[in-house]
């Protein structure tokens, strides 16, 4: 099976950052551990906060996964 292509959006005034696998929008995660959870829930299993951080399928836009808050 292909690795999906992960988008994590900029992060919204709240620090949120919109989550899309591939052309699916799956919410709005709020730290790494969101982001592993939300990867676990479409089948992307065993992925904790690390791998999230380090992994190369994974397009960050607007900062990389140190950023959780809007920027001013």
């Amino acid at each position: 099976m292909a690795e999906p292509r992960v988008i994590v959006s900029p992060p919204d005034k709240t620090g949120g950052r919109r989550i899309q696998i591939d052309d699916q929008t799956l919410g709005t995660a709020h730290s790494l551990h969101d982001l592993s959870v939300f990867l676990d829930r479409v089948g992307v299993e065993g992925w904790d906060e690390v791998d999230v951080a380090e992994s190369l399928v994974i397009e960050w836009h607007g900062g990389g996964p140190e950023v959780w808050s809007a920027r001013p």
